[in-house]
């Protein structure tokens, strides 16, 4: 299960066209239609999601979409099992977009492609203030609501940079779009895709955005940690079981985590990311703790060997 929320809903007079059985739908819970996510749960040997976090959280009337009954009664078949990343694609030290290589033993690279960043984008190069980087698709599930009332006093009471790369619903570009136009300067949007300077973001950023509302998984927190650039991230699904929230007290963690899902809590994590920056020897134990971390399905991949063992036993 990637995104309970598409469950794959169709009419039943389709069902003949798809090869199955008319009758099929007799045991769906809505009327004239046929539920494949619902089906594939009912009958599966095993259900698998994307993040153990995201596991639980779909047993729950708040993310199960309709669906939370039927697993939490199927819940001895579930697991949840972190997505891995391509660490073929998403190497710092050997990335063929990047204007400079780097790696957690040699990190001289990724200041080098902060200027360069700062250089393509007509910013000044030489600033010491810290890079906040964006790249995501704009909807209302990636937490961009927040933005609208924690971005603007953050960009005007903090000396920072904000590099946001994405496209979506029309509010959140136009949004982003503004924030061009009353912060120059400091605020920077590239509408659409481009994945050349996604991977020049990631490196050359010095802090990742993430704020999303649910994330069964996400993969742009883990390229961050992989590419020095703690994220900020709400605790939810995916982001929660990969990114170790940051104590001040003991220096320990990869990232920042809020847990209120409002301005005031991203506003928070994002002050603390800032005031953390300025503490030059906590930063970089914090960026080497997050290049460390292995996500590859190297590592990923046993956690399925083992289902898959437990299913032929």
């Amino acid at each position: 299960i990637h995104n309970l929320g598409f469950q794959g809903i169709v009419d039943v007079n389709r069902l003949a066209d798809l090869g199955l059985a008319p009758h099929a739908h007799r045991l769906d819970l809505s009327p004239g239609h046929f539920n494949f996510m619902r089906h594939g749960i009912l009958w599966a040997d095993a259900i698998t999601a994307v993040s153990r976090t995201y596991a639980r959280e779909i047993q729950t009337p708040e993310q199960g979409f309709g669906l939370d009954g039927l697993l939490r009664a199927r819940a001895d078949h579930l697991a949840g099992i972190v997505n891995g990343m391509d660490y073929g694609d998403w190497n710092p030290a050997t990335d063929p977009n990047l204007f400079y290589h780097y790696s957690a033993e040699d990190i001289q690279g990724k200041r080098s492609c902060k200027r360069a960043l700062l250089r393509e984008i007509g910013f000044d190069e030489r600033t010491a203030a810290p890079v906040v980087g964006i790249v995501s698709r704009l909807t209302p599930q990636k937490g961009f609501d927040l933005c609208f009332e924690a971005l603007p006093p953050f960009l005007a009471q903090r000396d920072v940079r904000l590099v946001s790369l994405g496209s979506g619903e029309p509010r959140y570009e136009e949004f982003f779009q503004s924030l061009e136009r009353r912060f120059p300067g400091k605020a920077w949007f590239y509408q659409g895709y481009n994945e050349k300077l996604a991977h020049q973001i990631e490196a050359g950023a010095d802090i990742f955005l993430m704020p999303s509302k649910f994330e069964p998984c996400g993969l742009n927190q883990m390229y961050s940690l992989r590419y020095g650039t703690p994220p900020v991230v709400h605790r939810t699904g995916g982001l929660a079981d990969t990114v170790e929230p940051f104590d001040p007290a003991t220096g320990q963690g990869t990232g920042f985590v809020f847990d209120h899902f409002t301005p005031l809590g991203l506003g928070w994590a994002l002050d603390l990311a800032l005031d953390t920056y300025h503490h030059h020897p906590t930063w970089e134990n914090l960026m080497a703790r997050g290049m460390s971390r292995d996500f590859s399905w190297e590592v990923q991949g046993k956690e399925y060997v083992e289902l898959y063992r437990w299913l032929a036993g």
